[in-house]
Formats: C-alpha cells, structure tokens, sequence
C-alpha cells in the first residue's frame, strides 16, 4: 500500500482555467479522502491527476515514495471505479473482472482464485456467468469495483461512482464500499458532489471550492467546526440556516438581534469564540442549523431569549422527524458565498434574494415528530445557543479564537448587493 500526495499542485488548462489551485494535502496509507464541492470545483481534475490522465502544470503528485508526474498511468499501480461502471457488455462477469489480470499475465488457476475470492466478498459470486445487461445497477457497480479489488493495487481512485444508482442503493452501496475499503485497506480518493455521501465514507474529507482547499478535517470538525461560510453552508442537509444579525453586549452577555428576535449567545458558545465580543455593535452572519431548532411547545422552560416567534409556512412530514419551513422578517444573506452555495445546488439566485416574501428570509426547523404545527400556525421555535455559528461577513471566515489558516483562507467573501 501507499500513501498519496498533493504538493503544492496546480492545474491549468490550455484555455487559462485554473481547474486546481496550490492543493497540498496527504491522504496516508490505507486511508481513504473523499473529495467533496460543487461541479467544476476541481475535485475530478485532482483525481486524473493521480491517475496520469491529466498533466500537472506546478507541484508533484506522489504515490508512496514515487513522484509519479512523469509516470505513465499504466505503471502507477491504480486501479479506477467510474460512475458508468465502464464494463465490456459482451463479456461474462468473471471475464470483465479477470480482465486487468489476464493483460498482466496472471497464471490462469491465480485468475479463478482471486475473482472467486473477490465474487464472494462481493456478493457476486453466483452471477459470474451473467453479462452486465442481465444485472441490476447495484450488481453492476460492485463488477467494477471487483475489477478493481482483484488486482490488488497501490491505490484506488473512484469518481462518483454512486450517481447512476437510486436512493435506495446509494446507501446500500456507499456503505459496502466503506466495509470494503477497510476489509482491504487500500489507500483511496473517492470523489462526490454529494455532502452525505463525503460525511458518512471519509475517514477525512477535503472540500474544494473553485479548485482552492477550504477546509481539510474529519466529518464531525467540519459539520462543528467549520472553517468559514462556504464550508458551513455546504456541509449539512438541510443546509445551515443563515441571518445578518447585530451583536450587542448586555449585562456581561451577548446578544445576536435579527427580524425583531433577540438570542442570549450561551456561554459555552462563547467560550469557543472569545473574538466574537471584539464584534460588539457589529453585524456578524447567524448560522443555526435546522437540528438546532425545536417546537418551544415540546420543551419545559425555555426562556424568552432562546426563542424564535414565527408562522409555518410549510410542514414536512418525514416519519421519524418533521421539516417546518418558516419565515424571518429580514433580506436573504446575499454574499458571494450563498450566492455560489445557491448555484451549486441548482437554485436560481433571484429566489434566494427573494425569499419565500420580498424582504423575508426562509429558514428550515428539524421538529420532533409529535410536533402539532400545521402550515399557518403561529409558532415558537427553541433555538439551542449552544451551537450557534458566527462569521465575519467581510471574509466570510467562522469567528473563533484566532485569524484562520492562510492555507485554507479565502481571497474574499465579501457581501454581494443585488
């Protein structure tokens, strides 16, 4: 096995698009990255870069000890799962998996070993005779992913190889894939537009936004801890609710003022971001999260200061919980960051300027299902101010102890006006 390598890579197209800016990150031995943003964020160059199907214009890529900028992808010892399972439709599934081996002159009896060992892991092993159009989608990614296992190489590199597939069996595959890269503990990049898929696979997830690294950390330090808006924004589903709000001290506490609701920040909050009371008299950008939202009437004692006063606006039943859509009487955060985040997931920016009213803001409540709010009733919403988030809206950078990291700071996030 090997451990993988960006130096300081950088990829530039014939064109003048920097597709890759500077990436530096290590994914180690046996572990397994999974690089996540929106389309063209430059997740899939950085993969062919490791594969040798694209050229680096700066840096090294190494693989183990080797740099392989040089390396014809051939002799990288990688193995590739794309999304369109790439089969030969004409051969059997035992044929498709002994493929790369045959090629490398494996003895026949090493051959039927390996893939029947691998089949059975795999669960394929009673369709080794099938051909691919006799097998479901979720039959055929796990051929492409035995293809890869049988030859036993340095590295796997998958590049969304779960967006052919249902709901369903993304989920069911997302997690086979997850057993078996530790079962076989091979060194993997596995590229995703989809934010659950990198938070429930990665051991670490590197996300990227217009080919620069935001941030680089594991699942839970980016959903807590994220390093600015970008990164907030596109981490969480539903996504971080996001308000301009006034901090303003009062009697030794914070306060954040917004749409005619007032939250004392709680002190544990506090306690994480001592630069937050250096923005007294400050507008900041609110971030809660819609699990961090709760029916008022569902909890005991919560004060007037945690609570939000609204009306439903739309009510989603999801079975274990429910989705409430409401209103805030104040414009949409409009930045060059949710205007990105916006785009990214096929919204048209007028509607996030808009709001579901001119002049509102929409946000989204994860309640309990025992909830009885129903669309057009009057509501109050517990806001849990321990988990409260907080960003410079000049930099669009989270608000903690200390500056961020050059290495993963923005050029800017500056507010965008419409």
């Amino acid at each position: 096995m090997a451990e993988i390598v960006f130096d300081h890579v950088t990829k530039v197209f014939d064109d003048g698009t920097v597709a890759v800016d500077d990436l530096s990150l290590e994914v180690p031995d046996g572990g397994l990255m999974v690089l996540v943003g929106p389309s063209g964020c430059g997740k899939t160059t950085a993969l062919r870069m490791v594969a040798g199907l694209e050229e680096i214009t700066e840096g090294k890529v190494r693989i183990g000890d080797r740099v392989v900028n040089e390396v014809a992808p051939k002799d990288r010892d990688i193995a590739m799962v794309f999304q369109n399972y790439a089969l030969y439709p004409h051969l059997s599934v035992f044929e498709n998996m002994a493929f790369g081996l045959r090629l490398r002159h494996f003895k026949k009896p090493d051959i039927t070993e390996r893939v029947e060992r691998t089949a059975t892991t795999l669960a394929l092993y009673e369709l080794l005779t099938r051909k691919p159009g006799q097998l479901s989608g979720g039959q055929r990614q796990r051929v492409a992913m035995g293809r890869a296992i049988v030859r036993q190489p340095k590295v796997f590199l998958m590049d969304e190889p779960l967006s052919n597939l249902d709901a369903k069996l993304r989920v069911q595959m997302r997690t086979e894939i997850s057993r078996l890269q530790r079962d076989v503990g091979v060194t993997t990049i596995y590229v995703t537009h989809d934010q659950v898929e990198a938070m429930t696979m990665g051991d670490r997830v590197a996300v990227l936004r217009q080919g620069v690294l935001q941030q680089l950390d594991a699942p839970a330090s980016l959903y807590r801890r994220p390093t600015n808006l970008f990164v907030a924004g596109f981490i969480g589903s539903p996504a971080m609710n996001l308000a301009e709000a006034t901090i303003t001290a009062d009697g030794g506490r914070l306060f954040a003022s917004f749409g005619g609701n007032r939250l004392a920040v709680d002190e544990r909050a506090l306690a994480d971001r001592p630069a937050l009371r250096g923005y007294d008299g400050r507008t900041v950008i609110l971030g809660i999260r819609p699990e961090n939202l709760e029916d008022a009437g569902l909890e005991r004692g919560v004060p007037e200061d945690r609570r939000l006063k609204t009306s439903v606006d739309l009510r989603e039943d999801m079975g274990s919980e429910v989705l409430i859509h409401f209103s805030v009487d104040i414009p949409p955060v409009v930045t060059t960051d949710t205007r990105e985040l916006a785009e990214a997931v096929g919204e048209d920016v007028t509607e996030l300027e808009a709001g579901a009213r001119p002049g509102t803001t929409t946000m989204v409540a994860r309640f309990d299902a025992n909830t009885a709010a129903a669309e057009g009733d009057r509501v109050e919403v517990a806001v849990d101010t321990r988990h409260l988030h907080f960003f410079d809206p000049d930099t669009g950078q989270s608000i903690w102890t200390e500056p961020p990291r050059p290495d993963v700071a923005l050029p800017s996030a500056a507010t965008a006006h419409p």
